[in-house]
């Protein structure tokens, strides 16, 4: 029997087999390439808390083990400062918090030992210029001084706001008190050549005033946050 292939009848089965097949394709192809993909997106997280405690430049295979090594527990605390989850997998529970879902009643801590010394990696996320902004400040044992820090962004400006990814500004926040004796919030970033007071003043970056901003905001937010937390381990 020969087909019309002009008839409206051929085009709609026709239409419907290239429809189907596409979309058998594609879920294949996602399927596929979803193992992969949540992988690099672990490894890129844990070399961003890893960067936040000055330890940079690891190579994409040595990550888990560097993260393993490094990493003692993954916490999820509240704003009162009860430990709700122990993390003792260490990146099955505070790890597996999504920026997006980060609330005074689920907050992770990254309880870690560097060289003998325990430091605690807070993650933060704020808004930019353009998009979101998020990072990771890592204490000192005191729970008042800044041991190191890692920023990045969605979209923010290149060569201007994009520059909170770079170490010279994130070198900015080493040493730097967080809080003072009454524990009120005291680190700030203030405007690029104006710090007057190096023990908890941070240079912004010329010219991104707004993302620069925006990293003090969410430092003091999330602080605020983890207040109770880092008070019962102040020393």
């Amino acid at each position: 029997m020969k087909i019309n292939t002009n008839s409206n009848t051929y085009t709609i089965v026709y239409a419907c087999i290239v429809v189907i097949v596409v979309a058998f394709l594609l879920a294949f192809v996602s399927s596929a390439l979803k193992a992969p993909s949540e992988a690099n997106v672990r490894i890129d997280k844990k070399k961003q808390i890893l960067a936040s405690l000055n330890i940079r430049g690891v190579e994409d295979s040595q990550v888990e083990s560097e993260y393993s090594r490094v990493v003692v527990a993954d916490e999820i605390v509240n704003a009162q400062g009860t430990v709700v989850n122990e993390g003792k997998n260490k990146d099955q529970d505070g790890f597996a918090v999504d920026r997006k879902e980060m609330t005074a009643d689920n907050l992770p801590v990254f309880v870690c030992n560097v060289n003998g010394e325990t430091k605690y990696v807070l993650p933060l996320v704020g808004k930019g210029l353009w998009g979101t902004i998020w990072g990771y400040l890592a204490l000192n044992d005191d729970c008042r001084t800044v041991y190191g820090a890692y920023f990045s962004h969605q979209s923010e400006t290149a060569g201007l706001g994009s520059l909170i990814t770079e170490e010279k500004f994130q070198n900015e926040f080493k040493g730097k008190k967080i809080t003072d004796d009454a524990g009120n919030v005291v680190i700030d970033v203030v405007k690029y050549g104006k710090v007057t007071d190096p023990t908890t003043q941070c240079d912004g970056i010329s010219g991104a005033t707004l993302t620069t901003n925006g990293v003090r905001d969410m430092i003091h937010q999330y602080l605020g946050m983890y207040k109770a937390y880092l008070q019962q381990h102040q020393k």
